[in-house]
């Protein structure tokens, strides 16, 4: 079985940890390679401790979905951070460069899936790989069944994946 390369990307929101349990718990297989991938904000400033304060927080955060992966023994993690562009650019062509089969996104509110949506029509053609966006539940009455929306690119050959997780099964 082929080795999967899997980005998980890491951001401080709750969909974004939903978004990491969901791909450990239906994604993952033995062997995978997960990367928890974090882009913080370029920073006005040139200042070097500010870049690395902002790098040090990054890497405690990605840490953080580390410890969540730690329920999965046969996982190997890696941790990238890197400081970009917040409208998506920096994490597509980082995705691209690790050669990521899937790019998994917890979609929430401020998800630089929609701002990337607004520049390009088709959002997947911006990876080279399939990319999950979970939706974690929004409110308590969420039936138990899970919704999944796929649309094809004919074009590229790549896809993307809309997955609503209702309460229970996250």
């Amino acid at each position: 079985m082929d080795v999967r390369k899997i980005v998980v990307v890491v951001e401080d929101a709750d969909a974004a940890r939903t978004a990491l349990r969901w791909a450990l718990h239906n994604l993952l297989r033995h062997g995978d390679l997960i990367t928890l991938l974090h882009v913080f904000p370029s920073l006005r400033s040139r200042n070097k401790n500010k870049i690395r304060l902002h790098r040090v927080k990054g890497f405690q955060l990605a840490l953080s979905f580390k410890e969540i992966c730690n329920n999965f023994p046969n996982s190997k993690i890696e941790i990238v951070v890197r400081e970009g562009d917040q409208e998506g650019g920096t994490i597509a062509r980082l995705v691209r460069e690790i050669g990521a089969s899937t790019l998994v996104v917890g979609l929430h509110d401020q998800s630089f899936l929609y701002k990337l949506a607004m520049a390009h029509n088709n959002i997947a053609s911006n990876f080279n790989c399939k990319v999950l966006a979970i939706k974690p539940p929004t409110t308590p009455l969420a039936t138990r069944n899970t919704n999944i929306r796929l649309t094809m690119d004919s074009s590229t050959n790549m896809d993307f994946s809309h997955v609503e997780i209702s309460d229970g099964l996250r």
